[in-house]
Order: structure tokens, then sequence, then C-alpha cells
């Protein structure tokens, strides 16, 4: 059976039998903004996803040490109903992202090179595949994707009560510090404090060691709060993929908990001015003192 499989032909959308029988039906007017919100965690094949009636969360993982979630409320979307407290299944998120961008950058049979298609997706259940209608200028396209049996994933027990610092700052300052950072480095390390300096990234490569601080009343941070100082470090390898999320955000919020691992969450507007979250967490590469 093919992982997808899309056909293209003029007709209206498919009636309501499908919408009535199946665990999830949702719809959307611009399959751009799901799009978005999937490219900012985009750095594995599979990924698991897990529908609920309050919308649906999308995880991918590596190295059984970072996990990235994608919360895709239901609000986000026109329409949205799920018919089962819960359902799980994994997909391939290439393919799933292929198939929403398909009348998208320069693909769309109506000539508008920038627009994306009106969405329907269709879930059935276990076993079977997901399902999305794409119309665009009158021109329909169906996909099929395979979905396959979920498999466990990583509980990091990371609880906002086990949480002992917690930094927001705007997204623009910290995609600056990223370029700036050597990333030949193996580890960031992270130094969080009530006293000076503060917030510190600190990298070590082969041009040397980089630190950059943040004082806690700098304009870029917007809140600040240290009950633990903490200094950790994490493999950059592991981090690099959320400068998928970053390059998306407006704000992101740093949090440590006391065993030291890292919640990364990014807050991200989409088109029509609605907010989603991206969140990645990360264990810390070594105990530091």
């Amino acid at each position: 059976m093919p992982v997808w499989c899309a056909c293209v032909r003029r007709m209206s959308y498919p009636t309501s039998q499908l919408e009535q029988n199946c665990v999830l039906y949702a719809r959307m007017q611009n399959a751009r903004n799901l799009l978005m919100i999937l490219k900012a965690i985009n750095f594995k094949e599979m990924a698991t996803c897990f529908l609920t009636a309050n919308g649906i969360k999308v995880t991918v993982e590596d190295a059984k040490c970072m996990q990235a979630n994608a919360f895709i409320q239901s609000g986000l979307f026109d329409e949205y109903q799920c018919r089962k407290s819960s359902a799980i299944f994994r997909i391939n998120l290439s393919v799933l992202m292929e198939c929403l961008g398909i009348f998208g950058s320069g693909n769309s049979f109506s000539g508008a090179p920038e627009t994306y298609a009106r969405l329907k997706m269709y879930y059935s259940g276990y076993g079977t595949p997901l399902t999305l209608i794409l119309e665009d200028g009158g021109v329909v396209t169906d996909c099929s994707i395979k979905t396959h049996e979920a498999q466990e994933t990583l509980d990091f027990e990371f609880y906002g009560t086990n949480v002992v610092n917690k930094i927001i700052l705007k997204a623009e300052c910290l995609r600056e510090t990223f370029n700036d950072l050597d990333m030949t480095s193996e580890v960031l390390k992270i130094l969080i404090s009530s006293d000076a300096p503060y917030l510190q990234l600190s990298t070590f490569g082969h041009n040397g060691s980089t630190y950059i601080d943040y004082p806690k009343d700098s304009s870029i941070i917007e809140s600040f709060e240290c009950s633990e100082a903490q200094t950790n470090s994490y493999q950059l390898l592991l981090l690099k993929p959320s400068t998928k999320a970053l390059s998306q955000a407006s704000k992101v919020c740093i949090r440590t908990d006391s065993r030291g691992f890292l919640s990364l969450q990014y807050m991200i507007r989409i088109e029509d001015g609605q907010i989603c979250f991206v969140e990645y967490l990360c264990a810390p590469e070594e105990d530091e003192e």
C-alpha cells in the first residue's frame, strides 16, 4: 500500500457521510496555517498524533532525550469534531506537510502562486488512513496518508509544580543569539541565577568560548522568575531543530525544573491573528553544580 496517494479533479466537496461516521472531522479555510505549525517540529520523518476534543497534539522525538510538541487547538479550525475521548496514531510528517502544501508556493492550479487550499480532514479510526481534501480555485485534491500504530512516547514528567525557573523573552533577540553562538560546540550551557549575569548562554567550539548575557531588567526580557540558581548543559545537536520554531515565534518561554530538564515554549502567531504553541523538551547532558 503506498504511503499516500492523491487524485486531482474538479468537483464540489464530498458530502457528509464521512463527516458523520469518522472519529475526526476538521475543516480549515487555509491549509497554510496548519502547515506553518507543523514546520516548527519537522525534523524527523515520523510523528505521533494525539486526537482529543480540545484539539490535536503532534509529537516528534529524537534520541530518547528530546521531544517536540505542536499544540493545534480546536479553535484554530473553522469546524472541529472528535467523536472519541481520545485517539492516537503515527504518521509520516513529511508526507503530511507535502500534501498540505500541494497548492501552495507556486503549485496552485488557480494561478495565484501564494494562495493555499481550503482543507477538510478525516480520520475513521484505528488502521484507517488520514484523508485530506484540499480545494483551490475549483480544483479538488484527495490525499490518503497511511497511518501506523502508535508507539509509546517519552514522558519527561515535566510538571508546572516542579518548575524552578521561568523566563519569557522576545524571540527576535534569541534568534540573534543563536546566530552568534558557535554551532561547532557539542553543548549549549544555560545559566540562570537571581544574581548577575542572571541568564547566560554559552558554547565551547572550534572558535573558542562564547558567552551571551541577558540582564533581568533587559528590554527583551518580559518576565524573569528564578527560585533556584542552575547551570545545565544540553546537547546542541538536539536543540538545533528548535530553531525551526524560533524562526516563526514572537515570544519564547524558557523553563527549567528541579532536575535541570529544559522546556522551550514558542508562541507562534498564524496569519489570521490566532496563537498556537510549540514546545521543545530536552534532558540535561550532565549534572552541573
